[in-house]
């Protein structure tokens, strides 16, 4: 089983930056893409961005130009750096990755979730 451990949420002020980060743990697995989504009060959840392992980005049109997310593929790393921050982005934060489980017979495919972390942007 793959393990995601989010770190880097809190409360900031309007403006201001926080960095997220999410590390994929477990033994005999590789990581295909991974992603950030957000789910605020009453709203949907929704892809904020994502990254495939060759390093190819997409981003919530809302977040371009503010929100980076990179990847670290030997630390099975993934990271969302999130600048010039409003209030609506206040939500919770999930990590996300696609990957397979190493097999004789082919890779057994997986999808895993962090439990989300807690980003509130308010005066």
């Amino acid at each position: 089983q793959v393990q995601l451990v989010e770190s880097g949420g809190g409360l900031v002020q309007p403006g201001g930056s926080l960095r997220l980060s999410c590390v994929a743990s477990g033994s005999g697995f590789r990581l295909n893409a991974m992603g950030w989504h957000r789910q605020a009060p009453g709203k949907e959840r929704e892809l904020v961005a994502s990254i495939d392992r060759a390093g190819s980005k997409k981003y919530l049109e809302s977040v371009k130009g503010r929100f980076t997310i990179s990847r670290d593929n030997a630390k099975n790393t993934v990271y969302l750096q999130m600048n010039n921050l409003k209030p609506e982005d206040t939500a919770v934060y999930y990590c996300e990755t696609d990957g397979g489980h190493y097999s004789d017979a082919g890779d057994v495919m997986f999808r895993s979730w962090g439990r989300g972390t807690q980003v509130i942007v308010s005066s």
